[in-house]
């Protein structure tokens, strides 16, 4: 099966592969360290320190492409996780499952060094440079593992639209204010070059706080910087807004409303940064991608 390819299987076991770690090449390995390296530079100063405490813990560093083997055996002891490898994209049920069950569903495939800055699909430093290193601080692990369990239920009443919206505007470009500044946690900008840079240094984009309701209905484009990231303070406030809400009766509420644009302030963002919109008017186009 083609490493890109789109998995039809409906259940995790269907899914699940096993990572065959010796058939890495030099080249590979070389690639990985090309990108670890560049982006542990570019992150200076941009990343929560619960993201660089769990790169620490889990070991992964510059040597090569890791070995999930090895490294699920601290991650089990941390927080219960475990890193399972797929040869492709993971279907809807299965994928919510495997999060449930505290198994974060991982490629095996790197990039080329022609694909470093840009990959249409996550590859294997997306995936573990990006998502797993939080998934050691128990909050972030909580939170991860409850919208799997919510992406159940979201299957079943039509709100897995509302639930990739959560994901993209938190576990992939998510912001988080500390003292020392707002600072990223999103596994998409943590493992992007451009976009890692772009979110601190380019004032084009809006950061604006959290806010559930507005997060379920907002759309967004998979295929340039973002117009605006969503904000958190802590890493438990995420866990507890899940927990709080009654997702089902909340995919009925959103349901009829109409979606959100991402490229304006609205009356009731509370607005930590409002962007110049520089960047995003250059490619008006965008705003007819939306999610």
């Amino acid at each position: 099966m083609s490493a890109h390819a789109i998995l039809t299987a409906q259940t995790v076991e269907d899914c699940i592969v096993d990572q065959g770690w010796e058939r890495y090449t030099a080249e590979d390995h070389a690639i990985w360290r090309t990108l670890f390296e560049r982006q542990q530079e570019t992150l200076k100063g941009k990343v929560c320190q619960e993201y660089l405490d769990g790169l620490e813990a889990l070991g992964i560093g510059p040597e090569g492409v890791p070995n999930f083997e090895r490294m699920n055996k601290r991650l089990r002891e941390l927080t219960g996780w475990e890193v399972v490898a797929v040869p492709g994209l993971v279907p809807g049920r299965p994928f919510f499952q495997m999060l449930a069950n505290r198994q974060f569903p991982a490629g095996t495939f790197i990039r080329t060094r022609e694909q470093l800055d840009y990959l249409e699909e996550p590859d294997i430093f997306h995936d573990i440079f990006g998502h797993v290193p939080l998934l050691t601080n128990p909050a972030y692990a909580d939170y991860m593992q409850e919208y799997g369990r919510i992406g159940l239920d979201a299957i079943e009443h039509k709100g897995v639209k509302f639930l990739s919206r959560l994901n993209w505007y938190t576990i992939e470009f998510g912001l988080i204010r500390k003292p020392e500044g707002i600072q990223i946690y999103g596994a998409g900008i943590v493992s992007s070059f451009g976009e890692a840079r772009y979110v601190v240094e380019d004032l084009s984009a809006n950061h604006t706080v959290f806010d559930l309701d507005r997060v379920l209905r907002t759309g967004y484009y998979i295929d340039d910087f973002q117009a605006t990231y969503f904000v958190i303070d802590r890493f438990e406030d995420l866990f507890e807004a899940l927990r709080a809400t009654d997702f089902i009766a909340k995919f009925e509420e959103v349901r009829p409303l109409p979606t959100l644009t991402p490229f304006e302030i609205l009356p009731d963002d509370q607005v930590i940064r409002q962007g110049t919109g520089e960047f995003w008017r250059e490619f008006p186009e965008t705003k007819q991608r939306l999610k």
